[in-house]
């Protein structure tokens, strides 16, 4: 989702471990690079490792160059250039997502997230990288090339009718857009129910995919097994193999509710499509009708859920009117500085919210890094910023004019604690976290409500990943981009939570970005020249040592998000 300073590319990675300190996989692509991270052994015969991809850039790219451009497939597996060796137990496929086409034909989106999704994969295999790329065939991609236009809507951009369209096609395009069918462009991530793999973004439709020929397959309305019309790009996953997610029902029955929901693993010798087997886990009221909060992700723990609903609102009301005013349904979604930020403590048990009531400032949030539980408190670490320009910075006209691709807000990865017990009789004003590992706070107010303030661990990273196998446990280590006030990052990051050192990687016109974790077979610990091509870099995830490289002479992308699937769970 972002890249970084490293001129070379862009730098893309996903996480998807077993110990904490696996290491990275970064994927660097023209504009964009990808970060693997695999985890080793304690010993030296299988070192953790991290791998990225990168493509060189000149000093003097534009914005637009990096993110502007349509992009090919390569539809049938290229091998790499290997430079060194990778470890021998890493056998299986980086499979990543993001928008690689932004015109059609004489049209063009207006917003870089409003791309087609382009789905690319690195499969690892016999000592050696494959890669591959093919655009994601849905129904909104069939009907724009067949068009050659767009002319399905998208957040950021409105496809108007054809102006040789006849009067009732108008009408009927019109209609359509006053209560829209969203769009199955789905180009933020990919995400796993049962033993099937979707290409997702955060419509109700998510397109079921093969993982290894990146062929598109089954369209599923997620409406018809729950009645959500936003949903996460961002499930979690558990050691049973459930799926949990959520969602915005938005007027169902005279209400809108977000709406949380457990999709669980395929029974053996059956596996038919396991969202018809869905469960809802929990419903939370909206605090307002028709401006719901927007939210990417939200955190887990073993006994409880964690739901941010931040003044990050899209306003209903002027939604189904948008099309004929002429403005797009982003421009619906607007920052309220003034209001709260609430914080929803789910029992994962009950079912139910917990008693009391947490808020703190107004915020946006993205990215969840982790949560887990600590003698009675519950500790969740979020990237947050102060106001919501990270979107607008995206818009293709700002990234046509480098002076407009800043942030006005830092993103901030910052650690907030929730007491579990509040009495009655406690004294307002008074601090009831009792950690001493931390500076976060909750202040009793006189509402009975908890104040909660967050220490700041650090400043300027986006894009967290941790070792997933400590996903919902206390963590100490957090692979992320370094991101200042730029959509390109500078530097990969490993930050050491509890002693707040840190470990680098950055290279001269590489612009890395989100890391993925692999972790080695029994590994224990937690980190446990054709040089102008792209590449995916392989780093010692304890040390940040370069490994290996695979080189491919192809024009990548910049993505946003992905999954490592390991051969033992490919069919």
């Amino acid at each position: 989702m972002f890249d970084e300073k490293v001129v070379d590319s862009c730098v893309t990675s996903l996480t998807y471990p077993l110990n904490e300190q696996s290491g990275p996989l970064f994927f660097n692509s023209g504009t964009c690079a990808a970060t693997l991270w695999v985890e080793g052994l304690v010993d030296s015969c299988q070192p953790s490792v991290a791998i990225f991809l990168s493509q060189k850039y000149v000093v003097s790219a534009k914005m637009q160059d990096i993110y502007c451009r349509n992009r090919k497939e390569t539809s049938e597996p290229v091998k790499t250039q290997l430079k060194g060796t990778l470890p021998a137990w890493l056998k299986g496929t980086l499979l990543r997502n993001g928008p690689g086409m932004f015109s059609v034909g004489d049209t063009s989106y207006n917003h870089w997230f409003d791309g087609l999704a382009l789905l690319h994969s690195f499969t690892f295999k016999d000592g050696e990288v494959y890669y591959r790329s093919k655009y994601l065939q849905g129904d909104t991609y069939k009907c724009n090339m067949e068009a050659n236009r767009i002319v399905v809507s998208e957040m950021g951009t409105m496809a108007y009718p054809d102006p040789c369209k006849n009067i009732f096609s108008k009408a009927m395009c019109y209609l359509q857009h006053t209560i829209p069918d969203f769009t199955d462009n789905c180009g933020t991530n990919i995400i796993k129910y049962g033993e099937d793999y979707y290409a997702t973004s955060e419509t109700n439709y998510i397109r079921k995919i093969d993982p290894e020929t990146l062929e598109t397959q089954d369209k599923v309305d997620y409406m018809k097994y729950v009645a959500v019309n936003l949903v996460t790009s961002h499930p979690h996953y558990d050691k049973a193999g459930n799926s949990f997610n959520m969602g915005t029902s938005i007027a169902e029955k005279g209400k809108t509710r977000y709406t949380i929901f457990k999709v669980p693993p395929a029974s053996a010798g059956n596996e038919k499509l396991c969202l018809k087997n869905l469960e809802v886990v929990c419903s939370i009221p909206c605090r307002s009708l028709f401006t719901p909060s927007y939210y990417h992700s939200f955190g887990m723990t073993e006994n409880y859920i964690i739901f941010i609903e931040q003044p990050f609102k899209l306003d209903i009301l002027k939604m189904t009117t948008a099309y004929i005013r002429g403005i797009n349904w982003a421009s619906c979604l607007n920052f309220h500085s003034k209001d709260n930020t609430l914080i929803h403590l789910i029992d994962r048990k009950t079912k139910k919210p917990v008693s009391t009531h947490f808020f703190t400032d107004g915020l946006v949030v993205y990215h969840h890094v982790n949560a887990y539980e600590e003698e009675g408190h519950v500790v969740f670490d979020i990237i947050a910023y102060n106001d919501s320009s990270l979107y607008d910075m995206f818009y293709m006209e700002n990234l046509k004019q480098d002076s407009k691709t800043k942030l006005s807000s830092k993103p901030n990865y910052r650690r907030f604690v929730l007491p579990l017990k509040c009495e009655k009789d406690t004294e307002t004003g008074k601090d009831l976290v009792t950690l001493k590992s931390t500076t976060a706070t909750a202040i009793k107010e006189k509402s009975g409500s908890l104040y909660c303030h967050p220490e700041i661990i650090a400043e300027g990273v986006e894009l967290p990943r941790i070792n997933y196998d400590f996903n919902g446990k206390k963590h100490r280590y957090v692979y992320l981009t370094v991101v200042e006030l730029t959509p390109i990052p500078a530097k990969i990051s490993k930050l050491d939570v509890d002693t707040r050192q840190t470990l680098e990687w950055e290279e001269e016109n590489c612009w890395p970005s989100e890391a993925l974790f692999v972790p080695a077979p029994d590994g224990k610990d937690e980190d446990d020249d054709p040089s102008k091509s792209a590449f995916l870099l392989v780093l010692d995830g304890k040390t940040f040592k370069e490994i290996a490289r695979a080189y491919v002479d192809v024009d990548l992308h910049i993505d946003l998000h992905g999954v490592y699937i390991p051969q033992t769970q490919q069919k």
